[in-house]
C-alpha cells in the first residue's frame, strides 16, 4: 500500500497544527459557531445530534496493521471503544469531545492518517474494489489508479470548492463490487488491443434524485487518464449549480444538458487540459504502483481446506471468495451480527483484526462499500485458524451478502440530517431472519437502510430498499424493489404507502415469501422481481 513521503507528512502535520489552533480559538470564544464551521468540515469533524463526529479517511479502504491498531486505539481514548466503518470505505467516531480532536488527528498522523476532505463540497475520499489486487477477474489492480486520483485531488486548488460533494470509484473487473455506476465519476480499467485504459461513467448518484452514470468514454487510453478526469471536474465546476444545493451534483448537470452534450464538451476541454502536462510521467506511475506490487506468495501451497468442522465449512462457502493465486483465498469479516449494528466494531475486535491480517494476510486489510472488512490474502491452510480466532471475537457470522449482511446509515439515533432511525430497523430485520438455514435459503439479498433522503444507507441500490422518512412528526418507512449497485446497476422503485417500525419489518417478510413462491431455479430476488415486476410483490405487500 502507499507510504507517505515527507511532502505528505509535512502537509499533514501542518493541517493537524492549524487545525489546532483553530479549535482553541473556537474553545476561547474567539470565533463563533458559523466561523468554526467550514473550517472543522474541512478537518472531516461534523456536529451531530448528541457530539461532534469525526470520519477518517482510508484512501480505497486499504489499510496495515498498524494503522488497523490505532483505529482501535482511537475508540479506546477518544470514543465509546467502538468505530463506525461506513460506505465510503471510511470509519466514523460518534463521540469525540472537540478539546481532544487534535491531538487524536495528531495520532492519526502519526501513522499515515488523516480526515482530511472526508466532508466538504470537494473531492472525498477515491473508492475501489475490496479485493483489488487480489481477484482473478481484474485487468489490472486498480489502486494504483486511485492512489494517482487521491494524490491529484488533495488541495487541488479548482475543486476545493465545487458546487458540491464529488465521490469518484475507480475498479478494474466487469463484476462491479465498488457500486462504480452510482458515483459522481465511475472509472472502470479495461484493455484494448492490449493496451490498458478506462471508462468513464460520468452523472450517477443516490440521494433525492437517484441516478445511474451514463458511459461518457468507452476508452481512454491510460496516458490520458488524469487529464481526462480533470476534464470532467472542469466542465462540472464550470457549470454545476451553486444556488440550489438539491440540483447541485454532477448526474443533475449531465441530465438537464443531455450526455451528449456533456462528452461535447469534456472532450472539447480535454484538448485543452492535454496541453498542460499534468498526466504523470512514466516514472512517477512507477513509483506509486512498485508500493502495490503484489505480495510474496509462496509457490505450490495446497488448495485443499479440511471442511470436517460443518459451521467452518458455512463460513467457508459464504464469507471466503476465490483468490487469482492458487493456494490462496480472500476472506471477508462481517460486521453484521444478529441484533448488531451495522458496521459497527469493538476495539477489541479492531485489534483482533489488526493481528490476523499482520500474521495471515501480508499486514493488509480492506474496508468494504459494505460495511465490512477483507483479508484479502490469506494461505488456505491458514483458513480454519482465522475463523477460530474470528469466531471467539464474535466476527464468524457467516451471512456475507445474505439478508442479516445489511448496510444502514446511523440515522436519527446519531445524524443531524436524518428523519428517521434506521439502525433499530436493521436489528429488528436481522432477528426475524436470524435462522442461518433460512438466510442460505433466501440467497443472496441486499438489504439496505436510509434514515433520510440523502440516501448514506444506499437504499436506491438494494434488492429489497428501506427509506425513513418523517410523516407528520412520525417516523415513516417506504419499501423499494429491484435495485443494484453491481454491474447490472439499477434503481429501486418504491412498492406504495410506508409503514410503521413494526410494520417495515413485516413487509420484507413478506416480500421474501412471495420471492419464495415465484423464483425459478438459480434466480436471486432481484432476478424474480426483474422478471415477474411489482405488482405480485406489492399484491403480497399490501394484501
Amino acid at each position: 500500500m502507499y507510504k507517505y513521503d515527507n511532502y505528505d507528512q509535512a502537509i499533514v502535520d501542518a493541517r493537524v497544527e492549524e487545525f489546532r489552533d483553530q479549535v482553541k480559538r473556537r474553545l476561547a470564544g474567539e470565533i463563533t459557531e458559523d466561523q468554526f464551521k467550514p473550517l472543522r468540515l474541512m478537518n472531516g469533524l461534523y456536529l451531530q445530534l448528541h457530539a461532534y463526529m469525526l470520519r477518517v479517511a482510508i484512501p480505497y479502504g486499504t489499510l496495515d496493521s498498524r494503522q488497523m491498531r490505532m483505529l482501535a486505539h482511537i475508540a479506546r481514548k477518544y470514543d465509546r471503544d467502538y468505530g463506525h466503518f461506513t460506505t465510503r470505505q471510511n470509519i466514523q467516531y460518534n463521540w469525540i469531545k472537540l478539546e481532544e480532536c487534535a491531538d487524536l488527528l495528531a495520532e492519526l498522523a502519526s501513522v499515515e492518517m488523516h480526515a482530511i476532505q472526508t466532508s466538504g463540497n470537494c473531492i472525498r475520499n477515491i473508492s475501489s474494489d475490496q479485493y483489488a489486487g487480489a481477484a482473478a477477474d481484474e485487468v489490472a489492480d486498480p489502486r494504483p489508479w486511485a492512489e494517482l486520483l487521491r494524490q491529484w485531488s488533495t488541495f487541488h486548488p479548482e475543486f476545493s470548492y465545487l458546487p458540491r460533494k464529488f465521490k469518484i470509484a475507480v475498479i478494474a473487473a466487469d463484476e462491479d463490487r465498488a457500486a462504480m455506476r452510482l458515483h459522481d465519476i465511475g472509472i472502470q480499467l479495461v484493455n484494448r488491443d492490449g493496451k490498458l485504459g478506462a471508462a468513464f461513467y460520468v452523472g450517477g448518484g443516490m440521494g433525492r434524485t437517484p441516478m445511474i452514470a451514463p458511459l461518457i468514454k468507452d476508452y481512454v487510453p491510460i496516458e490520458d487518464f488524469l487529464s481526462y478526469a480533470e476534464a470532467c471536474l472542469r466542465v462540472y465546476n464550470r457549470y454545476g449549480r451553486r444556488d440550489n444545493i438539491y440540483k447541485a451534483r454532477i448526474k443533475i448537470l449531465v441530465h438537464e444538458i443531455g450526455a451528449d452534450e456533456y462528452r461535447r464538451q469534456v472532450e472539447e476541454e480535454f484538448a485543452h487540459v492535454k496541453t498542460l502536462g499534468i498526466d504523470p510521467p512514466a516514472a512517477e506511475l512507477e513509483r506509486i504502483a512498485a508500493y502495490f506490487a503484489p505480495p510474496a506468495f509462496e509457490a505450490g501451497l495446497s488448495d485443499e481446506i479440511e471442511r470436517s468442522d460443518p459451521d467452518f465449512a458455512v463460513w467457508l462457502d459464504q464469507n471466503v471468495k476465490p483468490h487469482k493465486q492458487a493456494g490462496y483465498a480472500i476472506v471477508n469479516i462481517s460486521l453484521k451480527p444478529i441484533g448488531g449494528i451495522p458496521g459497527d466494531a469493538s476495539s477489541a475486535q479492531i485489534d483482533v483484526m489488526a493481528d490476523l491480517a499482520e500474521k495471515y494476510s501480508f499486514d493488509e486489510l480492506r474496508v468494504t462499500h459494505a460495511q465490512n472488512i477483507v483479508l484479502p490474502h490469506v494461505a488456505k491452510r491458514d483458513l480454519y485458524a482465522v475463523w477460530q480466532a474470528l469466531n471467539a471475537a464474535e466476527l464468524a457470522n457467516a451471512n456475507l451478502d445474505l439478508i442479516s449482511d445489511i448496510i444502514a446509515c446511523p440515522g436519527l439515533d446519531y445524524c443531524s440530517l436524518a428523519n428517521a432511525r434506521s439502525i433499530p430497523i436493521a436489528q429488528k430485520i436481522a432477528k426475524r431472519f436470524a435462522d442461518p438455514a433460512r438466510q442460505r435459503d433466501l440467497g443472496e439479498l441486499k438489504l439496505k437502510i436510509s434514515g433520510c433522503i440523502n440516501a448514506c444507507g444506499h437504499h436506491h441500490a438494494g434488492h429489497i430498499g428501506i427509506l425513513g422518512v418523517d410523516r407528520k412528526g412520525v417516523e415513516n418507512y417506504q419499501l423499494t424493489l429491484g435495485g443494484s449497485g453491481a454491474e447490472d446497476v439499477s434503481i429501486g422503485k418504491i412498492t406504495g404507502p410506508g409503514f410503521d417500525e413494526d410494520g417495515i419489518v413485516d413487509a420484507v417478510e413478506r416480500a421474501t415469501d412471495k420471492y419464495k413462491e415465484l423464483r425459478e431455479p438459480g434466480e436471486r430476488f432481484v432476478d424474480t422481481y426483474r422478471r415477474v415486476g411489482m405488482e405480485p410483490f406489492k399484491e403480497a405487500i399490501y394484501g
